[in-house]
């Protein structure tokens, strides 16, 4: 059992997002105040770190330049090599001693970017091919269903699925403190015969790992099983993945503006907002999606962890509570530890080679 560490530093990207410094500094002090072990790294414009001047556990390294929003990927890992983006990820890079400067990074910067200097930057575990992000949904059941890839990847192969699920199965064990989480495979239905080619195939890989122990595997589920929590983690593409968020961050945002609309249709129906308040108000704290913020890039050397670029002091420091947590559990040395035990077993191996192998011709 991996002991948690005593104390974790964070690294920010202060610069990131919509709203750069106006948003992440304030997210960071309020970050210190609720985390009394927590250390920050705070990178940024000499100008734009100058108001936490002096706060405690607390340094600062200063990036001559800020990947946009909108900037290429190319400009992001060609050109701007001194970015606070790139300056970030690099804290996490083990220097001379073999020790990293800090445990985690956390930024609201440009997706793509982010992905693509941390890749560059912190390379990827031996046995994963490609990097993914996680984030976590509300369930009816009142806590999260941890889902991935959630846009990173837009074409997955079977074998990435695979990958998602044993890497996805160590961030739940690490936040959760699940050690054996169930783990749902995305469809159109719940029989194994549905789906396409990929997503077939897929299963087959996942029902050798789950047969063998190595995840803890339940089937194939649909898009309700999300919400309803049927189980902990939900593997699927970057492309099905982005589009289920931003469904549900849609359908929230309606859900709360008609209820709202309702509630002010009339004055008996503002009598009646002011008796509902309370559940009102915890129904809205329930699918804020703020408190979600803070997606892991998981399958990279060193944990990294995306907020929104349109995040608050809220949501950002949400971001920044989660990635703590994932550092202090030691996340990295868990998805290592389950891609040696996984990803060569006997069980996996065997598996891949079945679904590759072509069908025997007719006698």
């Amino acid at each position: 059992m991996l002991q948690p560490l005593d104390r974790v530093r964070l690294v920010v990207d202060c610069m990131g997002g919509d709203h750069g410094p106006s948003v992440t500094l304030p997210a960071c002090r309020a970050f210190l105040d609720s985390h009394p072990q927590a250390e920050l790294v705070l990178v940024g414009t000499a100008q734009a770190l100058a108001p936490a001047a002096g706060w405690p556990r607390c340094t600062q390294v200063v990036a001559s330049e800020v990947v946009a929003m909108d900037d290429p990927v190319e400009v992001a890992l060609r050109k701007k090599r001194d970015s606070s983006m790139r300056v970030a990820i690099s804290q996490l890079k083990p220097g001379e001693s073999g020790q990293a400067a800090a445990d985690a990074c956390v930024s609201a910067g440009n997706t793509g970017a982010l992905m693509a200097v941390a890749r560059y930057v912190l390379k990827t575990f031996e046995g994963i091919d490609r990097p993914a992000i996680a984030a976590m949904l509300p369930n009816q059941q009142g806590g999260f269903t941890h889902v991935l890839d959630l846009g990173a990847n837009v074409d997955c192969t079977a074998e990435h699925l695979l990958q998602f699920a044993v890497m996805g199965s160590a961030l739940v064990s690490a936040l959760d403190g699940n050690e054996q989480p169930t783990v749902g495979l995305l469809n159109i239905g719940e029989e194994a015969i549905k789906g396409s080619e990929e997503i077939k195939r897929a299963g087959e890989l996942l029902r050798a790992a789950g047969g063998a122990g190595q995840i803890n595997f339940y089937g194939n589920v649909e898009g309700n099983d999300i919400f309803k929590g049927t189980t902990a983690l939900v593997v699927c593409d970057g492309f099905v993945g982005n589009v289920l968020l931003k469904t549900s961050e849609g359908l929230a945002g309606m859900l709360s503006q008609m209820i709202k609309q309702e509630f002010t249709r009339s004055p008996l129906s503002k009598l009646a907002a002011l008796v509902a308040l309370p559940v009102l108000n915890r129904f809205k704290a329930r699918i804020d999606h703020r408190r979600y913020s803070g997606g892991a890039l998981l399958g990279l050397r060193g944990l990294v962890f995306k907020a929104h670029g349109s995040s608050d002091a809220y949501a950002f420091e949400r971001a920044m509570a989660r990635a703590y947590d994932a550092a202090r559990n030691r996340l990295l040395d868990r998805v290592h530890q389950r891609i040696r035990n996984t990803l060569a077993a006997p069980a996996v191996v065997d598996a891949e080679a079945a679904a590759a192998e072509p069908p025997a011709k007719a006698a």
